[in-house]
């Protein structure tokens, strides 16, 4: 009697010469370029480092495509936004100790936005290992433990035979749902001694399902085929899971209005009846979602900016379908489903019978945002509005912006048109400055069919400027608008309306369209009437592009103080 487990695949005659004779000159740094391209890695981004260099000189030996930027907190972004377009785990190779840390704020920005980033560092040599204080440059008593409590998972190395099974374990982990930042570390002398070790030719890392539970399909298909006014907010992980079809099917079904979260923008199509779009950060919304009799919360956690502010109070019966155990009724209590939400939106469809006709749904979505829409025009807040409505027109359809924190950007959480899924991305998971334009600069390399906009304020565009340098090495197309405030302009309004007066908000800056054609990227000054066209003419020139737009824009009022 045979066994599935009995079955053992035998390497042909080609593969067994090969492996007993592996080419020379190779050190365990090959083996890191090799399992990364048997997993089906081509390009990969990063710094190189004293410690790092053994993976960095296989580099040149290998067919993956290298992109080297100028920090490494922005090969960390580039790598986050390259997982985020592709789907596909995205390598980010670091030198130990300070190269290690500075990529920390934005593998925290992975991990709160589900972005698959396989990051890769060296490590002090073998012998340093375990705390001891040997006085090796970089030296770190327990380098790992800073990243603990940022990535998913964390994989040391400490001979080369475990690099390829430590790898394909990582692989795995960010890719499984939630999707997230994982942290291999490999010790320096591990990296540079020549290897013995067969050449990697393949890789089998299929990322572990999370289907929900039947019985809790069952009885959240129960609730909403009975209630008399669900609704459904979209997270984030709508987006990661490529779920938007799903959602729309299940929604029509149930005649269910949807609210998408501000990391779930393009989850539902942004004008069909049943939209109410992102206004989160409104009490007619809130109100709306408060007085639903059940509502179904898929892919979000619900937490502050989900939940405006912690002043959302759901009355009816909350359903959570939630990937991140961690996240799972952490604020409401709920019917919680912790499963990928493709898989449970699928399992709903699969098991609501009939569908729900209810001809009140879009009239009632509509009265919401006229509300809405009359509430932000009190204000008289028509500059955002026309920044908005000009970058929306001059932007094609299917290109993705990356948006820092800026002004324009929380104005774009609540009011931007995506045009479609996976294509609005901003740093609103963890909050950090400096995003968007590293950011842009890793999807342009994901799909250079496609223009990219990143949007951030002159605060913001300084934490990044150096990569402007990396735009022009590998002539990404990219355009930069940068928002000139003259500061941190939505710290100086907070400190302005707490305090009467802001500190430590005013920034001297430099002359950015000068500055941007000093590493040989064109620059543009533009103004609110005619950043239309401007940027319209700056997306369709290949290559990166800087437009400059001196505005003081202002934020709509909160409604949750």
């Amino acid at each position: 009697m045979t066994h599935d487990h009995d079955l053992v695949l035998r390497p042909s005659a080609a593969q067994t010469e090969a492996a007993l004779n592996p080419p020379p000159g190779r050190n365990g740094g090959d083996l890191v370029v090799e399992t990364l391209a048997g997993l089906g890695a081509t390009t990969v981004f990063g710094l190189p480092g004293q410690h790092a260099l053994g993976m960095f000189d296989a580099l040149r030996r290998s067919d993956l495509r290298y992109i080297g930027l100028r920090v490494e907190n922005n090969a960390g972004f580039a790598a986050d936004a390259y997982g985020r377009i592709t789907g596909e785990a995205a390598p980010l190779l670091l030198s130990t100790g300070p190269g290690a840390l500075t990529s920390l704020a934005a593998l925290q920005e992975a991990a709160a936005a589900s972005a698959p980033v396989l990051a890769i560092s060296s490590q002090v040599p073998t012998a340093g290992l375990g705390g001891g204080r040997h006085g090796y440059l970089h030296e770190l008593p327990d380098q790992a433990a800073s990243f603990r409590g940022v990535v998913k998972s964390v994989h040391t190395v400490r001979t080369q035979s475990q690099i390829p099974s430590a790898i394909e374990a990582a692989w795995k982990s960010a890719l499984s749902a939630p999707h997230g930042p994982v942290w291999v570390e490999i010790p320096q002398d591990v990296l540079l001694a020549e290897t013995p070790i067969p050449v990697v030719t393949g890789g089998d890392a299929f990322p572990e399902e999370l289907p929900p539970r039947p019985e809790l399909t069952a009885v959240a298909a129960h609730l909403l085929s009975s209630a008399s006014r669900p609704a459904i907010i979209a997270g984030g992980g709508v987006v990661r899971a490529d779920a938007s079809g799903k959602l729309r099917q299940l929604a029509e079904r149930l005649s269910a209005p949807v609210v998408t979260t501000f990391g779930g923008k393009g989850a539902f199509p942004w004008t069909h009846p049943l939209s109410l779009q992102s206004w989160l950060e409104d009490r007619h919304t809130t109100d709306f979602l408060e007085d639903a009799d059940v509502l179904l919360v898929v892919g979000s956690g619900l937490g502050e900016l989900s939940s405006n502010y912690h002043t959302f109070k759901p009355r009816g019966r909350v359903i959570q379908i939630e990937a991140d155990l961690g996240k799972l009724e952490s604020n409401h209590p709920a019917l919680g489903i912790h499963a990928d939400a493709r898989l449970a939106l699928t399992a709903l469809l699969e098991t609501i019978e009939g569908t729900r006709e209810d001809e009140s749904a879009p009239e009632r979505v509509r009265e919401v945002l006229a509300r809405v829409r009359e509430r932000i025009e009190g204000q008289e807040l028509t500059l955002e509005q026309d920044l908005l409505a000009s970058v929306r027109r001059a932007l094609p359809p299917r290109a993705p912006s990356f948006w820092d924190m800026t002004i324009l950007s929380y104005w774009a959480w609540s009011a931007f048109d995506p045009k479609g899924p996976n294509t609005m991305h901003s740093a609103q998971g963890s909050g950090g400055l400096g995003y968007a334009f590293p950011a842009a600069l890793g999807a342009a390399a994901a799909d250079p069919t496609q223009p990219v906009l990143a949007v951030s304020g002159d605060g913001g565009a300084l934490y990044s400027i150096a990569e402007l340098a990396t735009a022009r090495q590998y002539d990404l197309d990219v355009t930069w608008l940068i928002v000139d405030d003259g500061g941190y302009g939505i710290l100086r309004e907070y400190m302005t309306d707490t305090f009467g007066e802001a500190t430590g908000t005013e920034l001297t800056r430099p002359d950015y369209v000068a500055l941007a054609e000093s590493f040989g990227v064109p620059g543009t000054r533009t103004t609110p009437g005619t950043l239309a066209t401007d940027l319209t003419k700056s997306l369709a020139t290949p290559g990166p592009s800087v437009v400059v737009l001196s505005a003081v824009p202002r934020m709509f009022a909160p409604t949750h103080l």
